[in-house]
């Protein structure tokens, strides 16, 4: 073979710049590719050997592996593999000429390869090139399985012009050499390297070994060859991945504890997950994959989702959206599509039907375990809701498709401590309120209000968390006819004494003296007769005036102004001793003061039943409360 020159771009043009601005977010990738186009060459070989050629005259039981060499002195990395190896002139086609037409054609001939034979991204095509962001001269030295091939060697500095001439290598296979540059040199660390492979080649389908050559004098380029000696040491150590990842099997033949020890070695949480789901697909697109429910410790950690994207059991990204719907990423799993290119944009993701469908597919599979668990696991279903319920119910706000398929096992806990759906709760309390679910936001807050329901054999709904507001909202609109009322937005029927004579004498004097006392013009007050007599007074606030109030807030966090002022109703139970009592001695001059500490008490404590008492508000009760009991003395 003589020896050849060339430039790589006829039309002068750096490939590196497209390689950064398109193919390459991070640099770190560049490991990734090297080692996946190793696997490749490996795989495709392991094919040709189980088809059976005659030209490949290679053991079926040969060792395969791919060896990442550090050599921080000489700032040499090295990626060395035993697969199918290059001709000469399959480096001219591989390498060469990937690049001959320029930037236009060069994105157009990346999409060409993703081909279905070509998984990754072909044996040494675009990836190749990762390369040179971070060696300033890169060398290709390689020998081809087939008959009679000669080894060649080739040589680039700066990804621009390079030389090929017969190289040295005796065993089949290619070793790539980088000699690492300035914008390099932070891979010169066997702690990052190492790092690097863990991340993105985990679970590549070849044994992975890492080295670190300690050699006191600088070899020739030439002479960096795996030795007997070197694969010696090598395969004393352990492969730094596991080429049979869990998802690749069938979920009949993994075990629970396999499925937990996964979940524990992958995300490093030594908590076990609560529940899992083995997806597997294989037509229209082939999909693998778990997703994991981890038990959260508090509502805001379901934030710290994780689930990571593979192609061909190489790493791509954590939590990419649009493969995987934007719900499912408050889980952590593992998710491999083969169909999905390695290096792929966004846009092109977003436009991609088979990543619509994958999305869908997901969902879907979600949905079914959920209500597979609801149907035959109901009592694990339950245990497991407090830590799953915000899950379920984003994804029901996100995704219409996910609500559809989950509504009828959507659970919640009720007053009475035990775990409903929606049409059970509406089922068995039909005869005091049809079509109206009263429900709970703070069940300390509104304890006085949770016991009048008791008395009374009512009952409300907890929906407790930040995102149960607009989950309400979400539920008004799709449950026709049903509406959601907060525990002290209105007073139910049942809890009225309706065979009580009203006496509107007795109406007016309450409400005259109640208003003359708090002189508070935003106060509405009322008088009822409960049939509970344990009560004196109690604070509604409607439903729409609460969720106007709400939504107030929300924008006056945006600097706008409050729009909507307090509409508090203070409702006075003419069924309760003490209120009994005021009336009688309203008055009584002598008593005047004590009237207006006890209207003024009832008020406060009916208001802490319903929110918290301002700071000034929290103040006045406690010295009211002192000097009330000082009089009582």
């Amino acid at each position: 073979m003589s020896h050849e020159t060339g430039n790589l771009s006829i039309n002068s043009e750096n490939i590196l710049p497209i390689i950064k601005k398109w193919l390459y977010s991070d640099t770190d990738i560049f490991l990734r590719e090297l080692v996946s186009n190793s696997a490749d060459a490996i795989t495709k070989l392991q094919k040709l050997v189980s088809m059976g050629l005659e030209d490949v005259q290679i053991s079926a039981d040969e060792k395969y592996k791919i060896n990442v060499v550090l050599d921080e002195e000489n700032k040499i990395i090295q990626i060395i593999d035993n697969g199918l190896g290059m001709t000469a002139d399959e480096i001219k086609q591989y390498i060469n000429q990937i690049a001959f037409s320029g930037a236009v054609d060069f994105l157009e001939k990346y999409k060409d390869k993703l081909d279905k034979e070509n998984e990754i991204i072909g044996h040494f095509g675009l990836g190749f090139y990762s390369a040179f962001m971070v060696a300033d001269k890169v060398q290709i030295e390689t020998l081809s399985y087939k008959k009679d091939a000669v080894s060649a060697k080739w040589i680039s500095d700066g990804g621009i012009q390079y030389e090929m001439e017969e190289g040295t290598r005796g065993a089949r296979g290619t070793t790539i050499t980088l000699f690492v540059g300035e914008s390099g040199k932070d891979f010169l660390n066997e702690y990052k390297l190492k790092s690097i492979l863990k991340k993105y080649c985990s679970f590549i389908p070849v044994e992975i070994f890492f080295e670190t050559v300690k050699n006191e004098e600088v070899k020739d380029a030439d002479e960096v060859v795996e030795t007997e000696e070197q694969e010696q040491i090598v395969d004393e150590v352990k492969p730094i991945n596991d080429t049979n990842p869990l998802w690749l099997k069938q979920p009949k033949d993994c075990t629970d504890e396999e499925y937990k020890e996964f979940y524990q070695k992958v995300f490093s949480d030594f908590n076990e997950p609560l529940f899992w789901i083995h997806l597997n697909m294989d037509y229209p697109f082939r999909l693998k994959g778990i997703l994991y429910f981890p038990k959260l410790k508090h509502e805001l950690e379901t934030a710290e989702g994780q689930v990571k994207l593979y192609s061909n059991q190489v790493f791509i990204a954590d939590n990419i959206k649009e493969v995987i719907p934007e719900f499912l990423l408050l889980l952590k799993g593992t998710i491999d599509c083969p169909d999905i290119p390695l290096n792929v944009s966004r846009s092109f993701l977003q436009n991609d039907g088979y990543v619509s469908k994958m999305s869908g597919y997901i969902t879907k599979k979600v949905a079914d375990k959920l209500n597979s668990l609801y149907k035959n696991e109901k009592e694990n279903f339950i245990k497991f809701w407090d830590d799953i319920n915000l899950f379920i119910k984003y994804g029901c706000i996100k995704d219409r498709s996910f609500y559809d398929k989950v509504k009828d096992t959507l659970l919640y806990k009720t007053t009475s401590d035990d775990y409903v759906t929606l049409n059970e709760y509406l089922e068995r309390n039909k005869e005091k309120h049809e079509n109206k679910i009263f429900y709970v936001s703070n069940e300390k807050q509104q304890a006085q209000y949770i016991k009048l329901f008791k008395e009374q054999e009512m009952e409300a709904v907890i929906l407790s968390s930040s995102l149960d507001n607009p989950f309400i909202s979400y539920l008004e609109n799709y449950e026709s006819g049903k509406t959601f009322t907060r525990i002290d937005s209105d007073l139910s029927d049942s809890l009225k004494n309706k065979e009580e004579e009203s006496s509107p004498e007795i109406n007016e004097q309450l409400q005259s003296l109640f208003s003359g006392v708090l002189k508070n013009e935003k106060v509405k007050i009322k008088t009822e007769t409960l049939k509970s007599d344990s009560v004196p007074a109690i604070i509604l606030l409607s439903e729409q005036s609460r969720r106007m109030q709400e939504m107030s807030k929300m924008f006056g966090s945006m600097n706008m102004p409050n729009m909507f002022e307090n509409e508090e109703t203070l409702v006075l139970n003419k069924n309760n001793n003490l209120v009994k009592s005021l009336i009688s001695i309203k008055d009584d001059e002598a008593k005047k003061e004590d009237v207006e500490l006890i209207c003024e008490q009832l008020y406060d404590l009916a208001m802490m039943s319903h929110k918290p008492l301002e700071a000034n508000e929290m103040t006045k009760f406690i010295e009211r409360t002192t000097k009330l009991l000082e009089r009582l003395i």
